[in-house]
């Protein structure tokens, strides 16, 4: 069911492209996932996200990878990490996570238009 929300609703997300500068396994997660650095631009910074996206995903792979990260929601302490970002992606038909990325390149920092 769709919930209707209005557009200043929607401004108040603040969707932004990051690029993933390093990835690390999280063996304290309850579920498997990868502790992300990601560099949002001057004006955000260098953030941390834990994202459970081990199923499609190598950490190699994911080092310059552009993503979609919601920057505007509180730290979430997940163990013995902080989330500072949510990285976002869209569930398989196994609901394992695929990253919602760009297309093309984008400057880090920039907002979802």
């Amino acid at each position: 069911m769709n919930t209707e929300i209005f557009w200043s609703d929607f401004e108040k997300v603040e969707l932004r492209v990051g690029t993933i500068l390093t990835a690390e396994d999280f063996p304290e997660a309850r579920k498997s996932a990868y502790k992300l650095t990601i560099d949002l631009g001057p004006e955000i910074g260098v953030k941390h996200s834990s994202a459970q996206i081990t199923k499609h995903y190598k950490k190699e792979e994911l080092i310059g990878k552009q993503v979609l990260c919601v920057c505007n929601f509180p730290p979430k302490q997940i163990g013995p990490f902080i989330s500072e970002v949510l990285t976002t992606g869209f569930y398989d038909e196994n609901s394992d996570v695929i990253l919602a990325t760009p297309d093309k390149k984008s400057p880090n920092g920039a907002k979802l238009a």
